[in-house]
């Protein structure tokens, strides 16, 4: 059984539909405090909180675990910036929780859901996994904490891990029955979507002054299901015995503010009001990703490639979501 933590989630939910798919039994525990019931479609859902231990205890002393996959992370920026402590004591002392419980009952398979803010303002572009990590926010500090215990972790306890830095989830499940669902958004794609639906005034791009081919940020844009079976690989990959390692996840093509907002356009043939703003403070002007890494190593290969094919699974999804 494989155990998805915060798989209630916009990727969680993704993760476990295709675990399933492929035959994997899944065990969800969230504390919904972000996800959805709705989302756990597949598996046994336990509600549990990784602030509690014992709660943690009960889920492992009940069920036969066999790998875990971790996605009960907090995950906008911003906010970790205006309340750092929510952060570190999710993020990084929760954690703590469960790799103590793990290592209690010799659960040694750890799949990390990380990000790119680990490696800060780029000095290059794409950004492979050799880049100098320097976080420039509480966010990025987090997760790259996380990485140095479990580097710790595996020399200490033989506890193996795979650490996967995302680039930007996008897009959802093709058949529409997960999909993205945040409160509050901050992620471009449904935040442009919101304004073709009449849920937003306007959608505003923030600086149009950057050193790029358009003058907005570009952005590295991986379907969500793209990312579930990097994880599936990885999962593969540690269960074959596999040794401790770290991939960053992008398609490696960036697409900037205006194209994603073209896209949408393109996609739902509908029109808004796009609003154009002064730069925010932090946004670097180019986040792409090297992914050849994961590609040689455990054969990777994103299906989504295409700006409109991700616009559009988004789309489907948009119109529908509970």
């Amino acid at each position: 059984m494989i155990l998805i933590v915060g798989g209630a989630g916009y990727i969680g939910s993704h993760i476990n539909k295709e675990l399933n798919k492929q035959g994997f039994e899944t065990l969800i525990m969230d504390n919904l405090v972000s996800g959805h019931e709705w989302a756990v479609k597949w598996g046994k859902f336990v509600k549990a909180d990784l602030g509690n231990i014992e709660e943690i205890r009960k889920v492992f002393s009940e069920n036969k675990i066999e790998a875990v996959m971790d996605f009960a992370g907090y995950i906008e920026v911003g906010e970790s910036v205006k309340d750092p402590q929510k952060y570190y004591k999710n993020n990084v002392g929760n954690t703590l929780n469960l790799l103590e419980v793990m290592i209690e009952f010799g659960v040694k398979k750890f799949i990390f859901s990380s990000t790119a803010a680990t490696f800060g303002s780029p000095i290059y572009t794409p950004i492979d996994e050799k880049h100098s990590q320097s976080p420039i926010n509480p966010y990025g500090w987090t997760k790259l904490m996380v990485e140095k215990i479990l580097a710790d972790y595996d020399k200490a306890y033989d506890l193996r891990s795979i650490k996967l830095r995302y680039f930007n989830a996008s897009g959802a499940d093709v058949e529409a029955e997960v999909g993205e669902a945040h409160d509050p958004e901050s992620h471009l794609i449904p935040l442009v979507l919101d304004a073709v639906l009449g849920k937003r005034e306007d959608i505003k791009i923030f600086g149009t002054d950057y050193e790029t081919k358009d003058g907005t940020c570009i952005r590295d844009y991986i379907h969500v299901t793209d990312l579930a079976e990097a994880h599936i690989l990885a999962l593969k990959y540690l269960l074959d015995g596999g040794e401790s390692d770290d991939f960053n996840l992008g398609n490696g093509l960036g697409f900037s503010v205006r194209e994603v907002i073209d896209a949408v356009k393109k996609v739902t043939g509908k029109d808004f009001k796009v609003v154009e703003t002064e730069r925010r403070p932090g946004d670097p002007a180019v986040l792409v990703a090297s992914s050849e890494k994961i590609r040689n190593k455990l054969h990777w290969e994103p299906k989504f490639t295409d700006i409109d094919k991700i616009v559009e699974t988004a789309w489907v999804w948009h119109q529908k979501k509970p």
